[in-house]
């Protein structure tokens, strides 16, 4: 009996170790868990451009900038005035119309101690029926009004304008081919009467019309 149970004993022992042979030999199924893949980063690319210009950035045309006109020069002392109408006078004038200024009578008026006077008369014509309508039936080139006529300031002024100088109505007065400035230039306008001049030196004195119609006198004081 004893026997028995010790055959028993040991076919047990042997049987668990064989159990334990087999299941040491079983393979792992434990699933193996796999290594993480470390990423690669990208090599960078070089920049073809590596100063790039910036761009432009677009914002409003500026404003054009307005210019500031210029000031309108002022006339220089002694400049010339502008010349006057061809219709200047017409209206004091009357009927008939004097015809256009022919010529510039210019004679010495005065000879005074400090100066000599010269004098212009405009004269019109030929046009002998405008003569006789205004008194001067024996001719055919006239003043334009009688002496003492009442329009005979502004008829005249109708054909001879103002002077080039001075503004006033009358002739340009010139000694040679200067004007009459003063005794410095040998002349000087009168200061009351543009068809009068004063004569400081002797010369060649011309009285001028609006129309390029001059007249003139040889002065040997």
């Amino acid at each position: 009996m004893a026997c028995n149970l010790t055959a028993r004993a040991l076919g047990a022992a042997l049987a668990a170790s064989c159990f334990l042979v087999w299941a040491c030999s079983l393979p792992d199924d434990t699933p193996t868990e796999p290594e993480p893949v470390q990423s690669v980063a990208p090599a960078p690319t070089a920049d073809p451009n590596p100063n790039p210009t910036p761009a432009p950035i677009m914002g409003a045309p500026a404003p054009k900038a307005t210019p500031t006109p210029e000031p309108s020069p002022e006339p220089s002392p002694g400049a010339t005035p502008e010349p006057s109408s061809p219709t200047e006078g017409a209206s004091g004038c009357g009927s008939p119309t004097p015809p256009a200024l022919s010529r510039l009578n210019v004679k010495v008026h005065l000879r005074l101690a400090t100066a000599w006077v010269l004098d212009a008369t405009p004269l019109v014509g030929p046009d002998a029926a405008y003569c006789a309508k205004i008194g001067f039936p024996d001719r055919s080139i006239c003043p334009v009004r009688p002496e003492g006529n009442p329009e005979r300031a502004a008829c005249e002024l109708y054909v001879t304008g103002r002077a080039a100088d001075t503004g006033r109505p009358g002739p340009t007065w010139y000694r040679g081919s200067n004007l009459c400035t003063g005794p410095a230039s040998g002349c000087s306008n009168h200061d009351q009467n543009q068809y009068l001049l004063l004569v400081h030196t002797a010369g060649t004195y011309r009285a001028c019309g609006r129309n390029g119609v001059c007249g003139e006198v040889d002065v040997d004081k």
